[in-house]
């Protein structure tokens, strides 16, 4: 057995009881449907037959209340596989999905850096309801159809032989004709799915950009683009039905033909005695008992196939082992100073050949307020995102105190790091609860000190309802500057004695910019603090300035020193220098 097929029933073992409950109901229901033509049979055949009106009566009362019985136990039985056989599924579902969604919270930035959000999204939701439909309804589907098919052969070939014979010489090519149509069904369903993903792509991407919509006065230009796609699935939804119901249409006419034969060839046998009506009726009652079974089989390929799909693309993200991890003595990071040491580091991305740096020698001491400077692309944010191991060093080994960070549990480690970004993420939420994610047991008295220590309590008390005003997604009803207070106010509760500022001010006006620094260094006072500067302007007061390149460390001190040395950073500085008086000339 496979492993992945090992790891697929296990999600059944806990729920055992519920599985064979589901298969004896399913067994249940399926021998129900063949006694109810033996019992009409017996009634034609022998009640009716042999024993007087007076006396058949009572035979026949009795075999209604059987009947009636068999129909309470049949209503039982699917009862229970219709609600607690998807119960079963939904709950394997459940299982799955938490273990999804674990295993997403333990890959590295390694492995989001080179997927899409939305094919992720559709791994936990899409692909993990086929998932449960065919653990569900796969066994039960195979169990019902088997005994139906097998039981109705048995029972009619004991009736007579060429007549059945007859009959289920029409069920390959009636098989053949259903699996060829749920194919073309199921290339135009797919095909409808890929034209409702149009829309709403369409419908998100209009909606996300509405302003420049409305500026530039296009909504005519989008609604005709709407039009389109609207029209072209509507042309998939015909193209759809058109092969639907030739599918269910050509059952019908197979029906037709199995009852034609069976009408022929049972008023012939009848003729000559081979067989009685009442048989001929038996036969009649037990069309539809083999209809249905060729149904389910053609169903469930579909759902094998949508649900073994779904599965192979669970178990390959479950396969995926997380590339940082705790080593197996790692040690909790207690009292920490914060000196900061790289020794030798290196760093290249898993896909990549060539180094984003290398020899990388650095030793900042605890309190330090250290700032890093290049070009784009030379890997100052990368660099610093090797401390809280988002990434891993290619060579080299991160010190903190000491105590190799690989040595560190992860978590441990990042509870001791404070991270403000240039681009702010803020949940859907409100105020009060998206600072206090930087330390879900913080009382309110300490969320509200930890505001104006970031400067964002008096706009907070500003907003309707004050820290419990709903920010929206991603905090879209908050300015640039108030976010990133919010998310600095995060990192002041979470009060962690490393800090990283990764280009925090770059993106916000002057006057937002100058709120969010006295923010900024009043956070970093005391701080082993790490400082990504777009703007030159900010780093001034920096006790050290690093220029970083492909290289390594290039040029390291304060800003008076670095401007006399008249290399990099003075280049970088005065270009900054001249953008800025080009801009007071040109207001």
């Amino acid at each position: 057995m496979s492993g992945r097929t090992k790891k697929l029933f296990s999600y059944y073992r806990p729920h055992l009881a519920l599985f064979f409950g589901d298969m004896m109901f399913a067994f249940l229901a399926a021998g129900i449907s063949l006694i109810f033509p033996m019992i009409v049979r017996y009634i034609t055949n022998e009640v009716l037959v042999k024993y007087e009106i007076g006396e058949a009566a009572p035979i026949i009362l009795r075999l209604l209340f059987a009947m009636l019985a068999l129909a309470v136990l049949e209503y039982v039985s699917t009862y229970f596989i219709a609600y607690q056989g998807h119960i079963m599924g939904a709950r394997m579902e459940f299982n799955m999905r938490n273990d999804l969604f674990e295993h997403f919270q333990k890959l590295s930035f390694n492995y989001y850096d080179n997927q899409k959000t939305g094919q992720l999204m559709s791994r936990i939701t899409n692909d993990l309801f086929d998932i449960s439909e065919l653990c569900h309804h796969g066994p039960e589907d195979i169990i019902i159809s088997i005994i139906k098919v097998v039981g109705a052969f048995v029972i009619l070939v004991n009736i007579n032989l060429p007549l059945t014979l007859l009959i289920f010489a029409f069920l390959p090519p009636m098989f053949a004709f259903a699996y060829y149509m749920r194919g073309r069904m199921n290339k135009a369903f797919r095909k409808n799915r890929e034209r409702i993903a149009e829309i709403n792509a369409r419908v998100e991407d209009n909606l996300s950009g509405i302003r420049v919509v409305k500026s530039f006065a296009n909504e005519e230009v989008e609604i005709d683009k709407f039009h389109e796609s609207n029209s072209r699935f509507v042309e998939s939804k015909r193209n759809s039905y058109w092969n639907m119901a030739g599918f269910h249409s050509g059952l019908t006419l197979f029906t037709s033909f199995i009852n034609i034969a069976m009408i022929a060839g049972g008023s012939l046998f009848i003729v000559k005695g081979v067989i009685g009506i009442s048989d001929l009726l038996t036969f009649l009652l037990y069309v539809n008992t083999l209809i249905d079974p060729v149904k389910k089989l053609i169903s469930f390929t579909e759902t094998f196939q949508n649900g073994m799909t779904g599965f192979e693309r669970f178990y390959d993200i479950l396969m995926i082992m997380p590339d940082i991890v705790d080593r197996p003595h790692a040690i909790e990071l207690r009292e920490v100073e914060g000196r900061i040491e790289f020794v030798n580091v290196a760093f290249k991305y898993n896909d990549t050949s060539s180094d984003v740096f290398h020899n990388i020698d650095l030793t900042v001491e605890a309190g330090d307020y250290m700032a890093l400077v290049g070009s784009s692309g030379v890997g100052k944010t990368t660099m610093c995102s090797l401390i809280p191991r988002f990434y891993e060093v290619s060579e080299g080994s991160i010190h903190i105190d000491g105590k190799d960070i690989r040595d560190i549990k992860l978590r441990s480690l990042r509870k001791n790091i404070g991270i403000v970004q240039q681009e702010v993420y803020l949940f859907a939420g409100t105020v009060m609860e998206n600072i206090q994610y930087g330390n879900l047991d913080a009382t309110e008295e300490e969320v509200i000190k930890a505001a104006k220590n970031a400067n964002a309590h008096d706009f907070i008390m500003e907003l309707p309802d004050g820290y419990n005003t709903y920010i929206g997604q991603r905090g879209i009803k908050l300015s640039g500057g108030q976010k990133q207070r919010l998310s600095i106010a995060r990192v002041f509760l979470k009060n962690p004695p490393i800090l990283i500022f990764d280009e925090a001010t770059s993106s916000l006006d002057n006057e937002s910019e100058k709120v969010v620094q006295d923010s900024l260094e009043k956070l970093a006072k005391n701080r082993t603090t790490f400082v990504i500067a777009h703007r030159l302007s900010t780093i001034k007061n920096a006790k050290k300035i690093l220029v970083l390149t492909e290289e390594g460390i290039k040029e390291t001190g304060t800003h008076e020193e670095l401007i006399k040395q008249n290399g990099i950073y003075a280049n970088l500085y005065h270009m900054t220098f001249r953008r800025k008086e080009q801009e007071v000339i040109s207001v």
